[in-house]
């Protein structure tokens, strides 16, 4: 059964949380609209926020593979060439994500670094807030 992916993140344009619910078996996330309560399909949110993270990483795939490698200290080809497999082929991992959803402790860190999705009552987001990456200068 798909898990909403981003549950815990996603606020409405008056800074409010949308809850989540289920409409038959199909997971929602539930945006208050002055007392109406709409229930907006959290594939069709989720896609856009998974299509707008992945956008950010095309054509970046080796230098985040470079990255990846030395953070996990698996600087070395195999792991190199394994995550930035991963990576070019992160379009095809939506699906995997919504049968598993993120972590809770995942998306407890996401919120604490400061990553939040506005939406609007149409489900369409409005705005993706993410944690601004450190640069030192000359990066």
């Amino acid at each position: 059964m798909a898990q909403p992916i981003f549950e815990g993140l996603i606020f409405d344009e008056n800074d409010q949380l949308v809850e989540v619910g289920f409409v038959g078996t199909e997971p929602c996330y539930i945006v208050n609209d002055a007392g109406f309560k709409r229930h907006i399909s959290s594939e069709y949110v989720d896609r856009q926020i998974w299509e707008f993270m992945t956008a950010q990483i095309k054509g970046k795939e080796d230098l985040l593979a470079d990255e990846t490698a030395k953070m996990l200290g698996q600087d070395d080809l195999f792991s190199h060439a394994l995550i930035e497999s991963q990576l070019k082929n992160v379009d095809q991992q939506f699906e995997n994500l919504q049968k598993t959803g993120i972590p809770a402790e995942g998306r407890t860190y996401l919120g604490m670094m400061g990553f939040k999705v506005v939406i609007n009552v149409h489900g369409e987001v409005v705005r993706v807030d993410q944690p601004a990456a450190s640069s030192q200068e000359g990066e």
